[in-house]
Order: C-alpha cells, then sequence, then structure tokens
C-alpha cells in the first residue's frame, strides 16, 4: 500500500527515505513526517486560502449520506432491502439509545434530526481513514470537530434559555436552590465554567484527538514497515517491517472500533447536554 493512501503529501515522501547526511555516505535514513506532510491543498497552495483534502472529504460524505438516505427513503418497502434494513437499524439506534433513552421520550423528537445528522456524519468521516485510497480521517483537522461542537453549543443554549424562562433564568437554573449564600457564588463561577467552556472544549478535542491519535499510531506502522522492508539491510530488521505491517493491519481494525465509538461518544454527550437543557431541574 502506497504511503500516498495514507494521508501523506507526495512532495514530503522524499523526507522520509531520502539520502543521509555525508557522514552516511550517501545511505538512506529515517526522517519522521511533519505537519506539513499532512495538509493537502488541492486549491490555493501554501496561500492564507486553500481548498483542502479533508475539506473535499466533507463535502463528498455530506453528498454521499444525502445520496444513500434519499433514495432508500424512495424506496421504502415492507420487507425492507439490505440497505433499507442498514438505514433503520442506524436511525433506530440513534431515535431510542440516545434520542429517547437520554433526552427522554416526551422531549427527544424536534433534536433526533440533529442527533442522526451528527452520528451518520462524523462516523462516514471517521471511517475515511481506514477506506483505501482515502484514509484519512476528516475529524483529526480540529476545525471539524470545531464546528460540530458550536453547533451542539448553540442548540443546547438555545433551548436551555427558551426551558428557562430567559437568560436570567437559566443563569439563575446554574445554582441549585437551598445553598448557603457564601457558597452560590462560588459554584455558579464553576457550572458556568462547565456549561460554557468545557463542555464545549472537551466535546471537540475528544474527537479531534482520538482520530488525529489514531491516524499517526498507524501512519508509524506503515511508513516504518516500508521503510524497514525497503531499506533494512539484516533479516531481523525486514522481519521487522512484515511485523510492523501486521500489527497496522491488526490496529486497523481496532481502529474502526474507535471510529464508530468516537462517533456514539460525540452524539451521545450531545444529547446528554440537550436533555439538560430540556429537563425542568438542573
Amino acid at each position: 500500500m502506497s504511503l500516498n493512501a495514507w494521508g501523506l503529501d507526495v512532495a514530503g515522501i522524499s523526507r522520509f527515505v531520502g539520502e543521509g547526511s555525508g557522514e552516511s555516505g550517501g545511505e538512506t535514513s529515517f526522517v519522521s513526517p511533519g505537519t506539513s506532510d499532512f495538509y493537502w491543498p488541492l486549491i490555493g497552495g501554501d496561500s492564507n486560502w486553500a481548498f483542502t483534502r479533508p475539506a473535499a472529504l466533507m463535502l463528498i460524505s455530506v453528498f454521499v449520506l444525502g445520496f444513500f438516505y434519499l433514495t432508500v427513503s424512495r424506496r421504502l418497502q415492507l420487507v425492507p432491502s439490505r440497505t433499507q434494513w442498514m438505514a433503520e437499524g442506524v436511525y433506530g439506534m440513534v431515535r431510542n439509545t440516545i434520542g429517547r433513552d437520554i433526552i427522554g421520550a416526551k422531549d427527544f423528537r424536534p433534536f433526533l434530526p440533529l442527533l442522526f445528522t451528527l452520528f451518520t456524519m462524523i462516523l462516514l468521516n471517521n471511517l475515511f481513514g481506514v477506506i483505501p485510497f482515502i484514509q484519512f480521517p476528516t475529524m483529526s483537522r480540529v476545525a471539524f470537530p470545531i464546528v460540530l461542537t458550536l453547533i451542539v453549543y448553540v442548540v443546547y443554549h438555545v433551548t436551555a434559555v427558551r426551558r428557562k424562562h430567559g437568560v436570567l433564568g437559566y443563569l439563575k437554573s446554574l445554582v441549585p436552590p437551598g445553598l448557603p449564600g457564601w457558597l452560590k457564588p462560588i459554584l455558579f463561577v464553576l457550572e458556568f465554567l462547565t456549561y460554557f467552556i468545557i463542555r464545549p472544549l472537551t466535546l471537540a478535542l475528544r474527537l479531534f484527538g482520538n482520530m488525529l491519535a489514531g491516524h499517526l499510531m498507524l501512519l508509524v506502522f506503515i511508513v516504518g514497515g516500508e521503510y524497514l522492508l525497503l531499506h533494512g539491510d539484516t533479516i531481523i530488521l525486514k522481519s521487522s517491517g512484515v511485523l510492523s505491517f501486521a500489527f497496522a493491519i491488526f490496529m486497523t481494525f481496532f481502529e474502526i472500533l474507535i471510529e464508530f465509538l468516537q462517533a456514539f461518544i460525540f452524539t451521545l454527550l450531545a444529547a446528554l447536554y440537550i436533555g439538560d437543557a430540556v429537563s425542568e431541574h438542573h
């Protein structure tokens, strides 16, 4: 499998397996990848604005999901086809396990489209990290988790303001009744930081960090394995390259599980925050 398939700039490959320094006598040396090797400008190059590969993958995911669900919804059958069964299974899991069970049977329906869109979009973009010839998880670029988090952030707070009789009512709800007067300011500051800063920060960084770490881990074993196979001068080094490739294959299946879990956790936490906003009590 080529290094290009693992999300590396082709122009930067020569840095990985290139000519060594003068001391090495022209022998090959391994240079670890840097951040520039993960920047894939399709339009715009090194300018301040560029249309990048992750942006293209995000647009592709929107098109694929839209086409898939429009096609399935137009051909609904009493005895579902394989694609209808798959779509209904995903929808049922989001509806029942996440929406109804977390937000509540009374209030979950208005938020179901958002939760379903979040789960399917994040899952597909995560799975791009293991799909051959793509193999780049879109959510490993922090801008995408931030945008999704901002959407959840706005929905959550707007819902809370509406349910709790305005901004003042919402802010008052951050502090439970019955506390001593001296404790209320301290708890208000802590709750304010939790609801307005810590929650959105951790929601975005959790998804970003897991996808970036998984992609880098697979990349290390693939790039290292290829280098050892091509340039190892002993049977031990070449065998280590084979072992590195085998471990990368094993970790790919583990990464699929992580990609699903991260999509599920992000959507679950979004539902928890929304459920907190629609609840009568803090």
